[in-house]
């Protein structure tokens, strides 16, 4: 009944623009990763990720890193700390190990996050909520 008529995964559209930087699925990276644009990352990547646009990491991607990118969308590995200024996605395929920070955090089903996550935002919290007054205490 569940999960037995997957669809295919489909590669997920970028936001601003098209993929400037493809890491494919036979090459293995180590070490630190700037990109002023998109990226792709289908191979295997190890080592610090700062992307200005999105990053994708396609569902063979291996990354053992820390990110930080404006959106990020996971459908192979990731183990490491990521930071998306406005979105994380994970879709069906998508595992995540570590602990995330986004504005906004979209897991679908079948997607795998293990670790904390913290939600940034421009709304400011009460340092104090109070509870509910009884209608005993009113009066």
């Amino acid at each position: 009944m569940f999960g037995t008529n997957r669809k295919p995964a489909q590669t997920p559209t970028i936001v601003n623009g098209r993929t400037e930087t493809v890491i494919g699925a036979n090459t293995r990276f180590v070490g630190t990763l700037n990109a002023e644009g998109n990226v792709r990352i289908d191979g295997a990547v190890e080592g610090d990720i700062e992307v200005v646009g999105n990053l994708i990491i396609g569902e063979t991607g291996r990354v053992i890193a820390t990110i930080k990118a404006r959106n990020v969308h996971v459908s192979g590995a990731v183990k490491g700390q990521i930071t998306a200024l406005e979105q994380l996605e994970i879709s069906p395929t998508g595992k995540v190990w570590g602990d995330i920070t986004t504005a906004a955090l979209h897991i679908e089903p079948g997607g795998l996050f293990r670790g904390q996550s913290s939600m940034t935002t421009n709304i400011e919290e009460p340092l104090l909520l109070e509870p509910p007054r009884s209608t005993a205490e009113s009066r």
